[in-house]
């Protein structure tokens, strides 16, 4: 079962990933270098926001012209159909040219948005950029865009994966935004929202002091003595 309840999600979904990060530190159950994405996956549609959904994993190719997978993506949807919801469908490129390679575009956007995806996650290509973005809340993370599809084949379904240095397992939960990707563990999950709304509460205060006329550095060092991050 998901790991945190609706009115869970929709609060995480009005808190933007560098607070969620900066408040999954306050747990310590990490490395502060762990469980996030790096710079390479690009938000394409910033204007809807964050997004928050569980992970659905899988490795894909699409340039290799041999590769073949008689059932297509029916096996992907039915993975889809059965994973808890909202979900991020996250795809693993394990092709020669991942460069060249395009997992996702409008018809399947579309119909993974009808089995209740909210967005997709991958370290290859993506396409239809105007088409998915005229959905509506489906939201794109990638490296960049390609026009054709190659030759696209959907490999193993819910394993562990990594893209763009993060390590996704299925069912993870995701919160990403224009900044970035973060894995909220399962184990604080419910309580981030909370700690979040502290660490802006924080942020509030020390970003008040450092706008006042007549910053020193030793006022500044007595102000951060009460205060972390």
């Amino acid at each position: 079962m998901p790991p945190v309840t609706t009115e869970q999600l929709a609060a995480l979904r009005h808190i933007d990933t560098p607070t969620v990060a900066n408040a999954i530190e306050r747990f310590d159950i990490r490395p502060r270098v762990d469980g996030f994405a790096g710079w390479e996956l690009r938000c394409a549609f910033p204007e809807i926001g964050t997004t928050v959904g569980y992970a659905l994993t899988c490795t894909a190719d699409s340039t290799t012209n041999s590769r073949a997978d008689e059932r297509g993506l029916l096996r992907l949807w039915e993975a889809l159909e059965k994973a808890p919801q909202p979900s991020v469908l996250v795809i693993k490129d394990i092709g020669p040219e991942p460069n060249r390679s395009c997992h996702m575009g409008e018809v399947m956007a579309t119909t993974a948005k009808a089995f209740g995806a909210v967005g997709c996650v991958s370290d290859g290509g993506l396409r239809d950029v105007m088409e998915v973005r005229a959905l509506g809340g489906f939201q794109y993370f990638c490296p960049g865009f390609v026009a054709s599809h190659g030759n696209p084949v959907i490999c193993d379904i819910n394993v562990e994966v990594t893209v763009a240095g993060l390590a996704v397992c299925p069912g993870d939960l995701l919160h990403g935004d224009v900044n970035g990707i973060v894995v909220v563990p399962a184990s604080v999950a419910a309580r981030v929202a909370d700690e979040a709304a502290r660490v802006r509460e924080m942020e509030r205060e020390l970003l008040e002091f450092v706008r006042k006329p007549g910053l020193t550095v030793e006022k500044l060092r007595r102000f951060r003595e009460r205060f972390t991050h």
